[in-house]
C-alpha cells in the first residue's frame, strides 16, 4: 500500500548533516573573533594623558587582573560544565582586559617608558658601623 522511498530518506539525513556542518563551521567562526574584537572593549585614549610611571603601575594591575581571570577561568573548567561556565561567565571580562592592555602597550612603546628595575634590598652592605647597645661604654681612648 504504501511506498517506501529510500532515496528521500538519504536525502533528509545528507540534508541534516549538512546543516549541522554549516552550524559547526559558523560557531567556530564566533570563537576565532576574540582576540580581534578585543580592542572593541577598551577607550583607545584612556592612557594618553598618563606618565611612565601611572603607565607601570596599570600595567602591573592589568596583569594580575588576566592572571586572576585565567585562575577563575581555570577552576571553572574543572566542575561539571566547567568549559560553557568559564566561557559565559568569564571570557568577556578577560577579552576586554587583553584590549585594555593592548591599548596601554601601544601608550607604553609612544612614551618610550622603560620598567624600573627592583629595589635591590641590601644589595651593598653599608660601611656604617653598627649602632652600639643600650647602656654600652665608648672605648677608653676616646675619651681620654
Amino acid at each position: 500500500m504504501f511506498a517506501r522511498f529510500p532515496c528521500r530518506r538519504s536525502l533528509s539525513r545528507a540534508a541534516a548533516v549538512v546543516t549541522l556542518l554549516a552550524l559547526a563551521a559558523g560557531v567556530s567562526g564566533c570563537a576565532q573573533i576574540g582576540d580581534s574584537v578585543s580592542s572593541a572593549f577598551a577607550d583607545p585614549a584612556k592612557y594618553d594623558l598618563y606618565d611612565c610611571t601611572q603607565l607601570e603601575t596599570e600595567r602591573k594591575s592589568l596583569a594580575s587582573r588576566a592572571a586572576n581571570q585565567e585562575a577563575l577561568m581555570a577552576k571553572a573548567q574543572t566542575g561539571v560544565g566547567g568549559a560553557v561556565v568559564s566561557e559565559l561567565a568569564y571570557r568577556n571580562e578577560l577579552i576586554a582586559i587583553h584590549g585594555q592592555q593592548k591599548v596601554l602597550e601601544d601608550a607604553w612603546r609612544k612614551s618610550r617608558c622603560h620598567e624600573t628595575p627592583p629595589a635591590a634590598a641590601e644589595a651593598t652592605p653599608s660601611t656604617s658601623p653598627a649602632p652600639a647597645a643600650k647602656g654600652a661604654r665608648p672605648p677608653r681612648s676616646a675619651l681620654h
